[in-house]
């Protein structure tokens, strides 16, 4: 199971009127919102409905084997405690909670292996976060860079923010958060060969055991993370391969979202992956409070109770 949370579940795909057709997560680059204002969203994110042992609890009851969440997203909120940057969950919201170490202390406790997805590249609160190469995603307004903050493309340097803020976070959640079975990158548009490489001999420094995959770029990763919502129908042969998907349309929260898949479709579409030798990494995206949406989990529920059957 996969889970995208972060402050993004609090506009919920809306912004001053407007709904945005594309994933959730998007949400600040695709209204373009300075970070003066998206910061302040922070100050009310207080998701006390959150329960890291029910997130568990449904995990182990769909039939999952392992949970990926996003520790940093793109819009560079940690939803852990860092000590390199106050922009986290811990320090910055009036919840004031560790969710990615209440998440890990749940996982032990009911057996459940835990990976955890940090944006290695793009970070819109940086000024010299990542993407400034590639200009608008496929989805036309989009930016991968903060060019509404941070306007002028050719003076950012991405080094300076990897080496003061990208480095020392993943040092962290490597550190402090017991054994982890996979640390999910992403988006690695401006990455070099090198940093890549520092990256993964991090990890494996840190965490021996610790899976890498495909998306920490320029190459590398003990495994391939196949395109979002990627069915390929051709059979692995050799290595480890895994396809991240979603279970309505979008991967962050939005309220209006309601095209869910039903558990036959769930289940067919992992029995046709897993046939092929790939791993079937099903997302579900929390709202404000920090609940699971209630289709989600009625869904994964009747995809648990199928899979017991045999």
């Amino acid at each position: 199971m996969m889970v995208h949370w972060g402050l993004y579940s609090l506009p919920a795909g809306e912004w001053r009127g407007q709904r945005m057709p594309t994933i959730g997560e998007w949400v600040q680059s695709y209204f373009r919102i300075e970070n003066a204002i998206y910061g302040r969203l922070a100050d009310v994110f207080n998701p006390i409905l959150f329960d890291a042992e029910e997130w568990v609890k449904l995990a182990v009851e769909s039939g999952m084997q392992y949970l990926v969440v996003t520790s940093k997203h793109h819009d560079g909120f940690a939803m852990f405690h860092s000590r390199v940057d106050t922009y986290n969950i811990s320090d910055a919201t009036p919840f004031g909670r560790d969710v990615i170490g209440e998440l890990a202390e749940a996982c032990s406790k009911h057996g459940l292996k835990l990976g955890l997805y940090y944006s290695q590249d793009l970070d819109w609160h940086e000024p010299n976060g990542g993407g400034y190469h590639d200009g608008h995603t496929n989805a036309g307004v989009m930016s991968w860079t903060n060019d509404w903050d941070y306007t002028d493309n050719e003076k950012k340097n991405y080094t300076e923010c990897y080496e003061r803020k990208i480095v020392p976070q993943v040092e962290e959640i490597l550190s402090n958060y017991g054994d982890l079975c996979l640390i999910w990158f992403d988006t690695p548009k401006t990455v070099s060969p090198e940093q890549s490489s520092e990256l993964v001999q991090l990890v494996k420094k840190l965490q021996p055991n610790c899976l890498v995959n495909s998306r920490i770029g320029n190459g590398m990763g003990d495994y391939r993370s196949w395109g979002d919502n990627q069915i390929p129908d051709e059979y692995m042969e050799e290595g480890l391969f895994e396809t991240p998907a979603t279970l309505n349309d979008t991967w962050g929260y939005k309220s209006f979202d309601q095209n869910w898949k039903l558990a036959d479709e769930v289940i067919r579409l992992k029995n046709h992956l897993n046939s092929r030798g790939i791993n079937y990494l099903l997302n579900v995206g929390p709202d404000y409070l920090g609940r699971i949406p209630a289709p989600a989990q009625e869904i994964l529920r009747d995809v648990g109770k199928e899979l017991k059957r045999g």
